[in-house]
């Protein structure tokens, strides 16, 4: 079953629960970064945070160039997940454990999200394990939430590693499970990476990349 409905239903969700809890939408550190997803605040401000919600895109965005670059077929679910909204990071609770859905901030942010996952499923390739793309990353900062390219499930996966636990059957029936997780913003501090400068969830991505490549040369 294609992911986009529940998608829509915790993202629509997830400032609710803000404003229900809080008195106020989300806020999220920028990283100097504007977005059509700012409410009030200035973007412009790395030090500051601004109040944001989700917002549908106009024109549905597709990872046809990352499934051509690499002559492969991408489950379908990829592009109903990120190519229909502009959002950060969003907090969750889930029966498995707590976690951080990836967001696309802005187009920029969705270019540098077609890179990132390229270099991913070309070090799966490498590494000659099944082929498996992000969706955020677990409570526990070590572990990414991936989907399985060729069936659509969803697994927790340490990076270097084939995916070792499995959350759900589908991208679908995981979000289903999902509840907004009501928490401050937190400045994420960035390492120093070529080509990977955006906020939020990227710069953990950084952390795990870092071991990816250190296992891929063993």
């Amino acid at each position: 079953m294609p992911c986009l409905a529940e998608l829509e239903s915790f993202l629509h969700a997830y400032p609710a629960a803000y404003q229900s809890r809080l008195s106020e939408y989300p806020r999220y550190f920028t990283q100097g970064e504007d977005s059509p997803c700012v409410m009030s605040g200035d973007a412009t401000q790395a030090s500051d945070a601004v109040f944001w919600q989700p917002v549908k895109r106009n024109e549905p965005g597709n990872f046809d160039n990352v499934a051509n670059a690499l002559n492969i077929t991408l489950h379908p679910d990829i592009n109903d997940f990120y190519g229909h909204f502009w959002t950060a990071p969003c907090l969750f609770h889930a029966p498995s454990g707590d976690g951080e859905l990836t967001g696309v901030w802005n187009a920029e942010d969705f270019a540098y999200l077609q890179q990132n996952m390229i270099g991913h499923l070309m070090m799966k390739q490498k590494l000659r394990q099944p082929l498996t793309w992000f969706v955020g990353l677990l409570d526990d900062g070590e572990k990414m939430l991936t989907v399985n390219n060729d069936d659509g499930s969803v697994w927790s996966e340490v990076p270097g590693e084939v995916q070792q636990e499995k959350l759900a059957d589908s991208l679908a029936q995981y979000l289903a499970q999902l509840s907004p997780k009501v928490a401050p913003p937190v400045k994420h501090e960035e390492l120093p990476m070529p080509a990977l400068e955006h906020p939020g969830i990227w710069s953990r991505l950084k952390v795990m990349w870092h071991n990816l490549i250190g296992k891929s040369d063993r």
